[in-house]
């Protein structure tokens, strides 16, 4: 397993229970910010789980008071300003997303806390989402001067309908729980001491069905959105290529670091 660099301890939680895998992501003082040692541990988790035939259902949750706070910034922000020392993964964000896209069994998540950016995103590829009533989700990419992510802009819309997908992916603003709910990004919500509690009795009611039938009805389900899925990720990545360090990104980028508000005002026309 990956360790994480700045805490010794490992930055993914694995236990296993009823069939039911569980995969906590344990960068609690970082908010569970996903640098490259916690994308690979992720990853690595998530294959682990589709080849182990003892392992039916997936169930993701967070350490701490967060979720997931996103991309960790400060690593982004030493990949933007120095390019040539940046160390990248073995997975990295894409990989996990390729994993993602292609996993097999049912994935379970528990948002027991505040979610940024993949911390929303990746209700995308949730199989059940359920959410603490105290939780709160933010898509940060017009914050940050980039794009959407983890085809975001195709999954949204068909979950959300247009008009909150526009919302979510364009305001950079917070979704309460009980927006998150109503816009139908998650399906149930639970009291924080509860959430998962909840989220594992659904798990475990998948858990005791085969395997084979499970990871069939998922196939079938999925199969006609991944053509879909490969395209958005397409032209995402893309204007991400295009925005990732530009004048409004750098701006976004500086102003984290300065602890301040960007302003985007004085860019040049078109940015």
């Amino acid at each position: 397993m990956t360790i994480d660099a700045t805490t010794d301890a490992p930055p993914l939680l694995v236990a296993d229970e009823a069939r039911v895998r569980t995969l906590t992501l344990n960068r609690p003082d970082q908010l569970n910010a996903c640098n490259e040692a916690l994308y690979d541990a992720l990853t690595d988790g998530l294959i682990d789980a589709a080849e182990d035939p003892s392992i039916a259902v997936v169930l993701l949750t967070g350490a701490g008071r967060a979720f997931c706070a996103g991309t960790d910034l400060v690593e982004m922000a030493s990949r933007v300003m120095d390019p040539d020392s940046y160390v990248e993964g073995k997975h990295g964000f894409l990989g996990l997303i390729d994993t993602l896209v292609d996993f097999p069994k049912p994935l379970v998540v528990a948002v027991n806390g505040l979610g940024l950016g993949i911390g929303t995103t990746i209700l995308g590829f949730a199989d059940l989402a359920f959410m603490s009533t105290t939780a709160k989700l933010k898509c940060p990419f017009t914050q940050l001067a980039v794009a959407p992510e983890a085809a975001s802009s195709f999954l949204l819309p068909r979950l959300l309908g247009h008009q909150a997908a526009t919302w979510a992916l364009l305001s950079s603003e917070w979704l309460s729980a009980e927006e998150a709910h109503q816009m139908g990004l998650v399906w149930k919500l639970a009291e924080p001491d509860d959430l998962i509690a909840e989220a594992r009795r659904h798990a475990e009611v998948l858990a005791a069905k085969p395997i084979s039938s499970l990871t069939a009805c998922k196939r079938v389900m999925v199969a006609p959105l991944k053509a879909e899925i490969a395209a958005a990720r397409e032209r995402e990545n893309q204007c991400f290529v295009e925005l990732m360090g530009g004048p409004a990104n750098s701006e976004a980028l500086a102003a984290f670091a300065e602890g301040r508000t960007p302003d985007f005002t004085n860019l040049p026309p078109g940015w």
